[in-house]
């Protein structure tokens, strides 16, 4: 705890970054704490005053009883639940908020899955699925809680009742968006968490979000991107992901969609296309179960044959495939809705479960 709360005092310092932590560990944080005048070189003067006077002591345990008293955990660098694979980046957070549960040896078995927050529905269907079976196979999905291609991420693995972590631009009791509150719950009683490098009470503010990125982007493996425009935040998370070493492969798109150009160029600029759960593991050296079971089981139901999970259909093409009349099409669509089994999505769409 004295190591935590040392860590913790000097990473709310007023103007110092993770990689000004590091090198202030390198010189001893004992040392620096009891002698900052002599660390002139990595600490502006408001901090070196904040230490002498104690404020920043104190501040420190202010932050560890709000954190305790809502719920929340502080896991430093230097511990043992620390995320292994997060650790060794360039840049990683000092002390990580967490809401939920860490698996600090689970980088190995990690894959983000990220993209556009105005994602279409085959965008946000396609990343479910495949959220859905990485997680089935054992893997962990991260992505940022944001709406759109992240939120279907997390709900994806949530479905292959496997474990997900979102890592947030805010601070753990600052959620972002505030509609994904019940999601953030799911995540964190599932087994997953909900983790943050901000102090509580900071707001999702936009110079927040690339350095989220950088912790997706170092958590696990790989990162796969569904969605992105020219100028995204999920490029932003594929660029960490390189600089890292990490794999980064893509979902391709029409060329006329903007929605797709992050992508495409991704794609055209060497990264892995994936067409399904079964490329990234292919890619990874893993296995995913096949669907042969699934189809099997709906052997003799036209219009759930003619579904998929991971690109939404519509009235016709759902009739002309399962060679049944629009009414009776209808009439099975609500009988799967009830039963769970199909999702309605909006332009009258759907999916199966």
């Amino acid at each position: 705890m004295d190591e935590l709360s040392d860590l913790l005092t000097v990473a709310l310092l007023p103007g110092v970054l993770p990689r000004t932590v590091r090198s202030l560990c390198a010189r001893g944080l004992k040392h620096v704490l009891a002698r900052p005048e002599d660390h002139a070189d990595l600490l502006r003067e408001s901090a070196r005053q904040a230490l002498q006077a104690g404020k920043a002591r104190r501040e420190a345990d202010d932050e560890q009883r709000k954190a305790s008293e809502r719920g929340f955990r502080l896991v430093g660098w230097n511990e043992p639940l620390y995320p292994d694979f997060l650790r060794t980046t360039y840049d990683p957070p000092p002390v990580l908020y967490v809401r939920g549960q860490l698996e600090a040896l689970e980088g190995e078995r990690s894959v983000a899955v990220v993209g556009a927050r105005a994602a279409s529905p085959a965008g946000t269907s396609l990343a479910r699925a495949l959220a859905r079976d990485l997680a089935s196979a054992g893997l962990t999905i991260v992505s940022g809680l944001a709406r759109g291609i992240d939120t279907a991420a997390h709900a994806g693995a949530l479905d292959g009742g496997g474990r997900t972590v979102a890592v947030l631009g805010s601070g753990l009791d600052r959620l972002y968006p505030g509609d994904n509150e019940a999601l953030a719950a799911s995540i964190a009683e599932g087994g997953g968490a909900v983790v943050s490098e901000f102090r509580l009470g900071s707001p999702p503010r936009p110079g927040h979000f690339p350095r989220r990125n950088r912790v997706i982007a170092g958590w696990g493996r790989a990162v796969v991107v569904v969605e992105a425009a020219e100028k995204s935040g999920a490029l932003v998370t594929a660029r960490h992901a390189l600089e890292e070493g990490r794999e980064v492969l893509a979902v391709p798109g029409h060329p006329s969609q903007a929605s797709s150009a992050g992508t495409n160029a991704l794609i055209r600029d060497g990264a892995v296309l994936v067409r399904d759960a079964r490329d990234v593991a292919v890619e990874l050296g893993l296995a995913v179960q096949a669907d042969a079971a699934e189809r099997a089981g709906n052997a003799g139901d036209e219009v759930l044959s003619a579904l998929r999970r991971d690109a939404p259909r519509g009235l016709d093409e759902l009739a002309e495939r399962s060679g049944r009349p629009v009414p009776e099409v209808l009439a099975r669509l609500a009988e799967l809705e009830l039963g769970e089994k199909v999702r309605r999505l909006p332009g009258a769409l759907f999916v199966r479960v």
